[in-house]
C-alpha cells in the first residue's frame, strides 16, 4: 500500500511538473533529432494540440498527486503514455528508459485500482433506463360507468 502511494505521488508529480512546464518553461529543453523535432513542430503547428496535452498532463498529475479521482487520472494519462513510449521507440531512443519507467508506473497503478476499471471494461454496456415522468398530470378521462340493468 505504501509503495502504491509513493508511485502514485511520484507519477502524479512528474506529470504535473511536465504539464506545467509546457506553459511556464522551467525545465531546460533537450535537443531533439530531426524526426523527433519535426513531430514536435507538427504538434505545435496545430495551435491546440500542445496546450491540450500540457493541460491534460497537469490535470491528471494533480489528481494523482492529491489522490482525487485517481482512476480518471490514470485513464487520462494512458494514451499519453502510449504515445510517449512509441515516440521514444521510433524517434528518440535515448529517452526510452524513462518512458518505460512511466509505463511501468501506469500499469502498476492501473493494476492497484483495477476494481475501478471493471465497469468501464464491460463488452456490452447498457445505459440506465430512466423513467420519464410528466410534470403535469394527464387530464382525467371521463369514466364510463356500466349501464344500469
Amino acid at each position: 500500500m505504501k509503495a502504491t502511494i509513493l508511485v502514485q505521488r511520484v507519477f502524479g508529480f512528474s506529470f504535473l511538473a511536465f504539464g506545467l512546464n509546457g506553459f511556464v518553461h522551467f525545465i531546460p529543453h533537450m535537443g531533439m533529432r530531426n524526426a523527433a523535432l519535426e513531430f514536435f513542430l507538427g504538434l505545435a503547428a496545430t495551435g491546440y494540440m500542445l496546450p491540450l496535452l500540457y493541460m491534460t498532463q497537469a490535470t491528471a498529475g494533480a489528481l494523482l498527486l492529491v489522490s482525487f479521482y485517481v482512476p480518471l487520472g490514470l485513464a487520462m494519462l494512458a494514451p499519453i503514455i502510449v504515445n510517449i513510449v512509441l515516440f521514444h521507440i521510433f524517434l528518440a531512443p535515448a529517452g526510452l528508459p524513462l518512458a518505460l519507467m512511466l509505463l511501468s508506473f501506469e500499469v502498476s497503478l492501473a493494476w492497484s485500482y483495477r476494481e475501478a476499471f471493471i465497469p468501464m471494461l464491460q463488452p456490452y454496456a447498457i445505459p440506465d433506463q430512466v423513467e420519464i415522468v410528466d410534470s403535469e398530470p394527464a387530464p382525467e378521462t371521463p369514466r364510463q360507468h356500466p349501464a344500469p340493468i
